[in-house]
C-alpha cells in the first residue's frame, strides 16, 4: 500500500547538480585541483558536501584536517549560494507530479545530501515553497547515501504527522543516482529512478522502474509498486 513518497533534492526536484559540480570546481582550483566533470559525477555526485570534500581530500593528497575539510566546503558554499540565485531552477514536470500527489492526499518528503539551508533557498519563491511536509538534508544525519540512515529518519519523522503507521514498504523513494537507489534499497523502500543525471542504463539495475519525467507516472503505477 503507498503511503509516502520521498524525493531526492538535487537532480530530481530542481536541477542543481551541474552547479554543485561548477562550484566545487571553482572553488577546488585555489588547492591546484582542476576536477573534470566525469570525475565528479562518476565518484563524487552521491555524496554530502562534507563527504565529498573528505574524499577529494584523499584521492587528491590534499591531507586537509577536519577545520581544512570545513573551510573547503564553506568556501563552495558560498560560490553555491550566489550562483543558485541566478541559475536555480525546479525541473519540469515536478509542480505538477507533486500536485497530483496532494490531490490524492499522499504524504511527501524530501530526503537529500544537501544542506537544508541550500534546500530552502532552491525552494523560495517557487510554487513549491511548502510543499514538503518533511525535509530531511545532510544537516540532519552523519553518514550520507548510499547510508540509508536518512531516509529512515525521514520515515521516522513522516510517522509523527499522521495517526496511520507508514512501515517502509510504504514508500516510494524517487532518485537520480545509483547512491540515492542503493540507500532505498537498504531502507527496505521502493524505488523509481528519474534520468535527469544519468542514463537509463547506468540505474536500471538498482531500481524498480527508470522514468525519463515524473509526469510520465500516474498514482496507480506508484502504488502497483507497493503492492495495490
Amino acid at each position: 500500500m503507498l503511503k509516502a513518497v520521498i524525493f531526492d533534492f538535487d537532480g530530481v526536484i530542481a536541477d542543481s547538480e551541474p552547479l554543485h559540480f561548477r562550484t566545487f570546481k571553482q572553488t577546488l582550483i585555489a588547492y591546484g585541483i582542476d576536477i573534470s566533470k566525469q570525475r565528479y559525477y562518476t565518484d563524487y555526485l552521491g555524496y554530502t558536501d562534507v563527504e565529498c570534500a573528505r574524499a577529494i581530500s584523499a584521492d587528491f593528497n590534499l591531507n586537509l584536517d577536519e577545520k581544512g575539510i570545513y573551510e573547503l566546503v564553506r568556501r563552495k558554499t558560498k560560490l553555491f549560494d550566489e550562483l543558485v540565485k541566478i541559475e536555480s531552477a525546479i525541473i519540469e514536470g515536478v509542480p505538477e507530479f507533486i500536485d497530483m500527489l496532494n490531490q490524492n492526499s499522499i504524504p511527501i518528503a524530501v530526503c537529500s545530501g544537501a544542506f537544508l539551508s541550500d534546500i530552502h533557498l532552491m525552494l523560495q519563491n517557487t510554487d513549491l515553497a511548502h510543499s514538503f511536509d518533511i525535509i530531511v538534508a545532510a544537516d540532519h544525519v552523519k553518514k550520507g547515501k548510499p547510508d540509508p540512515e536518512g531516509l529512515l529518519l525521514t520515515l521516522e519523522r513522516l510517522n509523527k504527522t499522521g495517526p496511520n503507521e507508514i512501515l517502509p514498504g510504504h514508500c516510494v523513494v524517487v532518485e537520480d543516482s545509483h547512491w540515492g537507489l542503493e540507500a532505498a534499497m537498504a531502507a527496505r523502500m521502493h524505488t523509481i529512478a528519474v534520468t535527469n543525471t544519468y542514463p537509463a542504463e547506468q540505474l536500471q539495475q538498482f531500481t524498480q522502474r527508470v522514468v525519463s519525467r515524473l509526469t510520465d507516472l500516474a498514482v496507480s503505477d506508484l502504488q502497483n509498486l507497493c503492492g495495490g
